[in-house]
This record gives C-alpha cells, sequence and structure tokens, in this order.
C-alpha cells in the first residue's frame, strides 16, 4: 500500500459573496484539480461576530461554504499562491495528510 504527501486546502467563503463559481471554475479549468467539494454550513460566523443560520423561517443566502481539495503540497502551493490574489487572508487554511493507495 503506497502512502502518498498530499496538501489539504479549505477555503472559507459565504453564499453571499459571488467567488463560489469563479473558484470552482478556476480549479476544474486553470488549476486542473481531479476533485473538488463544497460544504454548506447551516450556521457559523465570521469577522463581524454575527451568527448566520438557515432555519424554515429564514431562508437566510449568506450561509458559510467551505471548499476543499487536495492534490500534491508543489502544486498545492501554486494554487495557493494564486487564490492569494482573491480570497481574503485568513480565509484559506492548509495542513499536510496522506492518501492511502
Amino acid at each position: 500500500m503506497n502512502n502518498n504527501e498530499v496538501t489539504v486546502v479549505r477555503v472559507y467563503l459565504t453564499e453571499g459573496e459571488t467567488q463560489l463559481k469563479g473558484l470552482l471554475k478556476r480549479l476544474r479549468n486553470w488549476e486542473k484539480l481531479r476533485g473538488v467539494t463544497v460544504f454548506r454550513g447551516i450556521s457559523g460566523f465570521g469577522e463581524s461576530g454575527v451568527i448566520h443560520s438557515a432555519d424554515i423561517i429564514d431562508l437566510a443566502m449568506d450561509l458559510p461554504l467551505v471548499v476543499e481539495f487536495f492534490d500534491e503540497p508543489q502544486k498545492i502551493q501554486q494554487i495557493v499562491e494564486h487564490l492569494n490574489e482573491t480570497i481574503k487572508p485568513g480565509h484559506i487554511v492548509t495542513w499536510s495528510a496522506h492518501t492511502n493507495g
């Protein structure tokens, strides 16, 4: 069994920001990532401290989104450098991991 080192990336956005479609297009077309997952949060808060939540009465369109992907460390380093030009500082988190297989 191979144990490959990768770097995992999470990018924190909100639904109200218009960055998601552009980010996904860039990761697919320019950066040529094999896969990306977008998670939609049910509740969260950011710098403002305002809690954004989903409930039946309030169809919030400003819920948290997390875009997650991984690849070889060198490739991710270049991608993160590109993303730093458009994503707010502190909204990109990376860490090392290993894949099996």
